[in-house]
């Protein structure tokens, strides 16, 4: 038995996740009828949220009280590379919708409730993080856990001893462990999220809104292979596609199928470990993107408005693009503090233009209709997105200070 549990994880996990994906495929298609077969997809990804928040507290605690001096750089970079890119991925929605406009059919309406604007998203971030932490940690609310992590790991590091942050540490150590356990059933669990795609939408959720799923998914690809490659080019001044390639590959497939950037946390964890990547800087970073850096909602916020105005109607000047590209980006950098993600951020971006809510929640009922494309598309592009920049920051600031680069860490090693 030692000798099988040895040889599956040693062997390649992403060829595991494939099979996976062609089996659940094919059961699908085959007999939708077997609702069961999409249990452990369920099962997956309910253990990767339950372990997720306890992650990232622990770690986000641990590396803060013993937070070693010359990181804070890194930070204030990959900042500015998440916020960056968000704002450069409004811009391509808006390129794009100009040169190819998309119109919905607007019947329907959602049931849920949208937020009223940029104050009411930061009022609700600022509450919630000034919440109950045994409570936050139970929800999974990661803007509150940041808050509290940094407030309990900047306590430690003034009070306590090396003991107690080693023991603080072994922790972390401890529930990462836990993790690396958890993604060896990715294979499997893929197998059961595809079928269940697969089994409930079938194929006709590609012909359904074709047009605005290919603009959604074409955006969402530009973003993906030329804007983000663009900025860690710039940035590392390296050939920029082998680590975009490697973190689409690691962490956008398994964030395709699961949606859900906080379960690919812990796989982002673990991939910026195989990048050879600085552990006190990633265990925030990853936690903070899967925040800040939501380069998908920005797309889906500003298409899906922009398909309302050229459905109505409505001429769009450049100056008003502008100021759509920063509503988008801050809207999009609080939704996920907001049930329903960035779909309910399209009536606040609609109303920069006089867009009653009656008319704007019919496009935000269409979203839901193609969120099994368009909510998997952004998941991936959000979640490799973290890691790709997480890694870009640290490359950068090591080059500056003259340190050396082990750039794609244990990637490049294997390669060699």
């Amino acid at each position: 038995m030692n000798d099988y549990i040895k040889k599956w994880t040693e062997s390649s996990l992403i060829l595991k996740i494939i099979i996976g994906l062609v089996i659940g495929t094919i059961l699908g298609i085959a007999v939708p009828q077997w609702t069961f077969i999409g249990f452990p997809g369920e099962l997956f990804v309910s253990a990767l949220k339950a372990i997720a928040p306890i992650l990232v507290f622990v770690l986000v605690t641990s590396a803060i009280s013993k937070a070693k001096s010359g990181i804070g750089s890194r930070f204030k970079t990959v900042i500015i590379l998440y916020l960056f890119s968000t704002f450069l991925a409004a811009m391509v929605a808006i390129i794009c919708s100009t040169i190819f406009p998309v119109t919905i059919h607007l019947t329907g309406a959602s049931t849920q409730a949208a937020p009223g604007g940029i104050g009411e998203i930061m009022h609700d971030i600022i509450i919630t993080a000034f919440s109950n932490p045994v409570e936050l940690v139970a929800q999974g609310k990661y803007i509150g856990i940041l808050f509290w992590s940094i407030v309990f790991g900047i306590a430690i590091k003034m009070v306590a001893n090396d003991t107690t942050k080693d023991v603080l540490t072994d922790c972390a150590d401890a529930v990462t462990l836990i993790v690396r356990g958890l993604i060896q059933f990715a294979p499997i669990g893929i197998m059961g999220l595809v079928f269940k795609s697969v089994s409930e939408s079938g194929i006709g959720i590609f012909t359904q809104y074709g047009q605005l799923i290919a603009l959604l998914v074409g955006c969402i690809a530009i973003v993906a292979f030329v804007t983000d490659p663009i900025i860690s080019a710039v940035a590392t001044r390296r050939n920029p596609y082998p680590l975009v390639l490697t973190c689409l590959k690691e962490s956008g497939i398994t964030a395709f199928f699961s949606r859900s950037s906080a379960a690919n946390i812990p796989v982002n964890m673990q991939l910026c470990e195989k990048l050879g990547l600085d552990k006190d800087f990633y265990s925030i970073s990853i936690p903070l993107g899967s925040t800040i850096n939501m380069e998908g909602a920005a797309v889906t916020i500003t298409v899906m408005t922009l398909a309302v105005c050229h459905t109505i109607g409505i001429s769009v000047p450049l100056h008003v693009t502008i100021i759509l590209c920063i509503i988008a980006t801050i809207g999009a950098c609080g939704a996920s503090g907001v049930a329903g993600g960035s779909l309910l951020l399209i009536p606040m971006a609609c109303s920069m233009f006089g867009i009653s809510s009656d008319v704007s929640m019919q496009a935000v009922a269409v979203g839901f209709i193609i969120g099994v494309i368009q909510d998997s598309c952004e998941t991936a592009l959000n979640s490799a997105g973290d890691a790709l920049f997480s890694a870009t920051a640290e490359y950068h600031d090591r080059m500056k200070n003259g340190d050396p680069v082990n750039y794609l860490g244990e990637f490049a090693k294997q390669k060699n």
